[in-house]
C-alpha cells in the first residue's frame, strides 16, 4: 500500500492531482470512490452504497436514496503524490453540482458500466468536461457483471463520445470468473484473490499471451498514429517501449486526443490499484495546466500556480455544518494562512480566514496554511458564495464563476404552521445560496412562494433538507415546468416614436425594427431554436453607434415578459433597419425605452408560440413490457427515436416534454412490477402543440 501522511504540506505540486470521479447514475462512482480511500489507506473499512457505509454519501438522504446528491471532496495520498478527489452526482437533476466541481478539476475519471456501456448521463458530464478543457481517462467497472464485455463497452465509447480510446489492460477471466487484467504496458499479468485486497503480478497466462501481443501491438499502432514521437520510434524499431508508450498516453491525455481505458469491478475491489497508477502517470498536475484567467479593471490577467505569487481561489461549494459555514475553495496561486484578511472580488468586501481543513467528505483535519493548487475548506467566510473568487486585497482578480443552468420545474411552497413563515423564509434562503441553481421568488399575482430547480428530484430533495435542518413542515404545490415564448412568424417595419416633453430635456427617438424567427434568420428549421440576435443595418449614421447599442439593450429587457403568458422570450432575430435622432432631445436613455416597447409591440403583432422544455428519456425494461411501455409513452406526448435488445431487456429513447415525466417513475414501475427504469437529460424546448397555431394578435 504505498500512501502517505495526505495533510503534509510540503508536497510538491507536481505531485498533487485534483481529479474528480464522473459517470451515469449508478455506474460504481461512489463505490471507486470508497475502494480508492481504502487502497490508499484514508479509511481502514470499505464502505458500501447498499448499507449506507459509504465515506463520500455521509448525507442522509444519500444513504436512505442510495445515490450521490452532493459532490464530496476527499484527500488521500498515493505513491508520493496528494489525490484531491471529488465524487460527483450521476443524476440529470443534480448536473449543476458536475459543473461546478469541474470549474475546479485539473484531471478525471470517467466511470462506464461494462454491461450499459455510455449511458445518457455519461455523455452529458463527458460533453461538460469537454467544455472545461479537463483531461480524463476510462474506467470500465462492473466486469464481474453477467453480460460485462470490455469490448463492447469501448466500442460505445468510441461511436458516442468520439475520442480515440486507447486500451491498456485486458481482463483475465469473464463475469463471475473475473480475476484481474493484464497490464499491456508493462506484459505483466495483475490478479486479486476472493480472500485478499493485495495485487499479485505475476506473467501473462498462457492462454492470454497470443491475445495480449495482439492488444499490445494495437495499441502501439493507435499511439503511434496520434503521436509524432512515438511514430518516430515505432517507424525505426517497429514497436515501441514502454516509457515511451507512458509518455505518449500521457500528452494524448493532455490534448484529449486520446482516453486512456483501464477496467475492472470496484465493488470486488479489483483494478483500483492500476487506476490510481494511471491516474498519477497520465493525469496533469497543477502545473501541467495553463495559468488561470481572471479580470481586473477591464483587462485580462494570469496567474500561474506559484505558492509565492498573489492568493486567488475560486469558491465552487458552500455548506452548513454543526460546526459552521464551511467554503470549499481551490486555490490557483498564492498561500492562505490562518487568520488571513482576503478580498471577494465579487462585492469588493474583505473576509477573515478562521480556520483551514483539508477535507474527507464530512470529516476535516485542521491545516495551518494552505497553497496554490490546493483544494480545501475555510471556515470564517460569511458572504462567499459558490462562484466567488477570494483574492489578495493589494491584488484584486476577478476569475471567470461556473455557469448556472436555468431552472426548469418549480413548485410552490408554504409553511404549515403561519408562525413558521419566517424560519422557511431563512431556510429557502440558505439553500439557494449553498445551490445557485435553486431559485426562490415570490409569484406576483398569487403572493405565493415559488422554488425553482432543475427537475423533480432535485425539488423533493430541497424540501426534504429544508424538514431536516429547520424542523418546518413545509406544504408542497404540484410541480410545473418553465415555459418560455418565441416568434413563429414576425413582422417587418414596425415605426415606434418615443417622444415625451416634462418642461425640462426631452426624450426623442425614433427606431424601425424587422422581427423574425431565429431559424429563420440562421437558415435552420424546425421549432423550439432558443436564443436572441440583433443587429443594425442602419446607414448613414441616421442611428449612432452609441444609440444602437441602447436600442440592443432595450430589445433585451422586453425579452423578459412575452404577451401570450408573460413568460421570458426567445428563438428571435431582431434588425434595426432604420430611425431618426434630434439634436438635442436623443439620448441612450430615450433609445433604450424606445427599444423596449419596440419590440414589446412588434411581439403583439407576431405570431407567438409556446416552448415547454423537453427531455430525452432513456426507458430499460424487459421485453415483456415493452408494448405498455411505448403506449404510455405515446401517452405522455413521447417521440421515441430508438429502441435496441440489450442482454433480455429494450432500451428504449424518447424526447418527452419534462411536464409529462411528474411521476413517471412510479407508473413505470407499476407497469413493470418494479423492474423499470428510466433516465432523463435535458433537450430544450419545443414547441407546445396547443399553441403552435396561435393567431396573429
Amino acid at each position: 500500500m504505498r500512501a502517505f501522511d495526505a495533510t503534509t504540506l510540503t508536497t510538491p505540486l507536481t505531485a498533487v492531482r485534483n481529479l474528480g470521479i464522473l459517470a451515469h447514475v449508478d455506474a460504481g462512482k461512489t463505490t471507486v470512490t470508497e475502494r480508492i480511500l481504502y487502497a490508499t489507506g484514508t479509511t481502514h473499512k470499505r464502505g458500501e452504497v447498499h448499507d449506507g457505509t459509504t465515506v463520500t454519501d455521509f448525507d442522509p438522504q444519500e444513504r436512505d436514496r442510495g445515490i450521490t446528491i452532493f459532490s464530496a471532496a476527499v484527500s488521500c495520498a498515493w505513491d508520493g503524490h496528494r489525490i484531491n478527489l471529488i465524487d460527483t452526482p450521476g443524476h440529470v437533476d443534480f448536473a449543476d453540482e458536475v459543473e461546478r466541481s469541474l470549474r475546479v478539476l485539473d484531471g478525471a475519471v470517467a466511470v462506464f458500466d461494462a454491461v450499459a456501456g455510455v449511458e445518457p448521463q455519461s455523455e452529458s458530464v463527458w460533453r461538460q468536461a469537454d467544455r472545461h478543457g479537463v483531461p480524463r481517462i476510462a474506467f470500465v467497472n462492473k466486469l464481474d457483471r453477467a453480460g460485462a464485455d470490455l469490448d463492447t463497452a469501448v466500442d460505445s465509447i468510441r461511436r458516442r463520445l468520439h475520442p480515440a480510446p486507447l486500451v491498456v489492460q485486458l481482463p483475465i477471466g469473464t463475469e463471475d470468473a473475473f480475476t484481474g487484467v493484464v497490464d499491456l504496458l508493462r506484459m505483466q499479468a495483475l490478479t486479486w484473490a476472493d480472500s485478499s485486497d493485495e495485487v499479485r503480478e505475476g506473467p501473462v497466462p498462457d492462454a492470454l499471451r497470443d491475445e495480449a501481443g495482439r492488444r499490445r501491438r494495437l495499441l502501439e499502432e493507435a499511439v503511434a498514429e496520434r503521436h509524432p514521437a512515438a511514430l518516430d520510434e515505432f517507424c525505426a524499431t517497429s514497436t515501441l517501449s514502454a516509457r515511451t508508450l507512458a509518455a505518449a498516453l500521457r500528452d494524448l491525455t493532455a490534448t484529449g486526443d486520446g482516453v486512456v481505458v483501464l477496467c475492472g469491478s470496484a465493488y470486488r475491489n479489483r483494478g483500483v490499484e492500476p487506476l490510481l497508477d494511471a491516474a498519477v502517470a497520465y493525469l496533469p498536475s497543477p502545473l501541467d495546466v495553463p495559468p488561470v484567467r481572471g479580470t481586473h479593471d477591464g483587462t485580462e490577467q494570469e496567474r500561474a500556480a506559484d505558492p509565492q505569487a498573489p492568493l486567488a481561489a475560486l469558491v465552487f461549494k458552500v455548506s452548513a455544518t454543526a460546526t459552521g459555514r464551511l467554503t470549499c475553495l481551490r486555490l490557483y496561486s498564492g498561500t492562505i494562512r490562518k487568520g488571513d484578511t482576503v478580498l471577494d472580488a465579487v462585492t469588493g468586501r474583505t473576509e477573515r480566514i478562521g480556520r483551514i481543513l483539508r477535507v474527507r467528505a464530512d470529516r476535516h483535519a485542521e491545516l495551518e496554511r494552505a497553497s496554490a493548487g490546493d483544494i480545501v475548506a475555510v471556515v470564517g467566510l460569511k458572504a462567499a458564495r459558490p462562484g466567488t473568487t477570494l483574492c489578495a486585497p493589494a491584488a484584486p482578480l476577478l476569475l471567470e464563476p461556473p455557469s448556472v443552468a436555468e431552472p426548469v420545474v418549480s413548485v410552490a411552497v408554504e409553511a404549515r404552521r403561519s408562525t413558521d413563515t419566517d424560519r422557511l423564509a431563512s431556510a429557502l434562503a440558505r439553500l439557494a445560496e449553498e445551490d445557485p441553481s435553486l431559485v426562490v421568488r415570490t409569484d406576483p399575482e398569487t403572493g405565493q412562494t415559488v422554488l425553482s430547480g432543475m427537475g423533480e428530484l432535485h425539488l423533493e430533495v430541497a424540501v426534504e433538507r429544508i424538514r431536516q435542518t429547520s424542523g418546518v413542515e413545509v406544504t408542497v404545490g404540484r410541480p410545473r415546468v418553465a415555459h418560455r415564448e418565441t416568434v413563429v412568424r414576425g413582422v417587418s417595419g414596425l415605426v415606434y416614436r418615443h417622444v415625451k416633453q416634462d418642461g425640462g430635456a426631452g426624450q426623442f427617438a425614433h427606431v424601425v425594427l424587422d422581427v423574425a424567427p431565429l431559424e429563420a434568420a440562421d437558415g435552420d428549421a424546425g421549432g423550439g431554436t432558443t436564443g436572441f440576435t440583433f443587429r443594425s443595418t442602419v446607414v448613414g449614421g441616421r442611428v449612432p453607434q452609441e444609440f444602437v447599442r441602447a436600442v440592443e439593450a432595450g430589445c433585451r429587457d422586453a425579452l423578459a415578459e412575452g404577451p401570450l403568458g408573460g413568460h421570458p422570450v426567445t428563438g428571435l432575430s431582431v434588425t434595426l433597419t432604420d430611425g431618426a435622432t434630434h439634436s438635442k432631445d436623443s439620448s441612450e436613455t430615450a433609445f433604450r425605452t424606445a427599444g423596449r416597447l419596440a419590440l414589446r409591440e412588434a411581439l403583439r403583432g407576431s405570431t407567438m408560440a409556446l416552448l415547454e422544455p423537453v427531455a430525452e428519456v432513456t426507458v430499460t425494461v424487459p421485453a415483456d413490457a415493452v408494448g405498455g411501455v411505448l403506449g404510455d409513452l405515446a401517452a405522455r406526448r413521447g417521440r421515441v427515436s430508438d429502441s435496441q435488445a440489450r442482454g433480455g431487456s429494450v432500451v428504449v429513447g424518447a424526447t418527452v416534454p419534462l411536464a409529462e415525466l411528474f411521476g413517471y417513475a412510479t407508473r413505470l414501475r407499476s407497469r413493470t412490477q418494479g423492474r423499470g427504469t428510466f433516465t432523463t437529460r435535458p433537450a430544450g424546448y419545443a414547441v407546445a402543440p396547443a399553441t403552435a397555431g396561435v393567431s396573429e394578435r
